[in-house]
């Protein structure tokens, strides 16, 4: 959302965002919360912020020529009370059936998804889907490694979360006899799994964890990897890290989820397997991938420009 309303400031739009008071933006802030909710200790409830954050948006709907929101079906019926064009942009999944039924009595959202597999659980109710936007990244701030890089470790970024599988990449590495760099954030939900699946196996030599890393760090453990791995076994609708590989310059391996065969087309910018053995017979032959072709794939479909320019049309 950040990098969305930062672009459509520098286009000459007038943006307001309402987020947490430690956001990083070139619009202006309206906040609800000082802090990130996920990474305050206090632990506030999610959902009376929301609201209050909702509150705070739609009683100035007027002043706006357009509201556009990403807290999922909270926002939906705020639409039906105000004037002002109001469009929902969905992060999560979609098969749930408390959310399927809040759709099918709110039929007349305007509805953005942020991949076409999304949308797949939903294809028999007549919804207000308007357009499928992909995420994108300010491209200029992620450098670049488009020649055969010396790195020859594999790297797991994201969640520490069972439907995330990095059980499945650590098996991967130790079959491949790579190391592998665990760049992962363990959320209070995570926990359990993690202590119990994951902790035991970071005694093995091929296998490190350093937690939540920055943006530099990031791009740099990226940039100088063989590949990413990402492995996930549930419908993720989009997946981040995908594109910050690819924008790397890093190809990726992984299994054809979700959305996952929207943005690693496979044999091109990485491969695509199920199997561990698979998986492995991927990483093995991943030098074959042009890291400069990742990179004009990430920036020809996957930049926050393009992203801006849908949302735009």
């Amino acid at each position: 959302m950040s990098w969305l309303a930062d672009e459509l400031v520098q286009r000459g739009h007038e943006v307001t965002l309402f987020a947490s008071g430690d956001s990083r933006t070139h619009a202006r802030l309206v906040s609800a919360w000082p802090r990130a909710l996920r990474l305050d200790p206090a632990q506030p409830d999610p959902f009376a912020l929301h609201t209050l954050e909702l509150a705070q948006a739609f009683s100035r709907a007027d002043d706006f020529d357009v509201v556009h929101c990403h807290v999922d079906y909270l926002a939906f019926p705020y639409g039906r009370l105000v004037s002002t064009p109001v469009v929902h942009t969905l992060h999560g999944r979609l098969d749930l059936r408390p959310l399927i039924h809040v759709l099918t009595e709110l039929r007349e959202v305007p509805l953005v998804s942020i991949s076409n597999s999304q949308r797949e659980p939903l294809t028999g109710l007549d919804l207000n889907w308007v357009a499928t936007v992909h995420h994108g990244l300010p491209m200029r701030d992620v450098p670049a490694v488009t020649t055969a890089s010396d790195g020859r470790y594999l790297v797991f970024l994201g969640r520490m979360s069972a439907e995330k599988r990095p059980d499945l990449a650590i098996a991967v590495a130790k079959r491949a006899g790579l190391p592998l760099i665990m760049a992962a954030k363990v959320d209070r939900p995570d926990r359990e799994y993690f202590e119990r699946e994951i902790r035991p196996q970071l005694g093995h030599p091929l296998i490190e964890y350093i937690g939540e890393v920055s943006d530099a760090e990031k791009w740099r453990l990226l940039g100088d990897a063989l590949a990413l791995l990402f492995p996930i076994d549930w419908p993720e609708p989009f997946g981040l890290a995908m594109i910050e590989a690819l924008a790397c310059g890093t190809p990726v391996v992984a299994r054809p989820c979700g959305a996952v065969p929207e943005i690693v087309r496979d044999g091109e910018v990485g491969f695509l397997a199920d199997t561990v053995d698979e998986l492995v017979a991927a990483v093995k032959r991943v030098d074959v991938i042009d890291r400069a072709r990742c990179r004009r794939w990430a920036e020809a479909q996957f930049s926050v420009g393009v992203m801006a320019d849908h949302y735009e049309s």
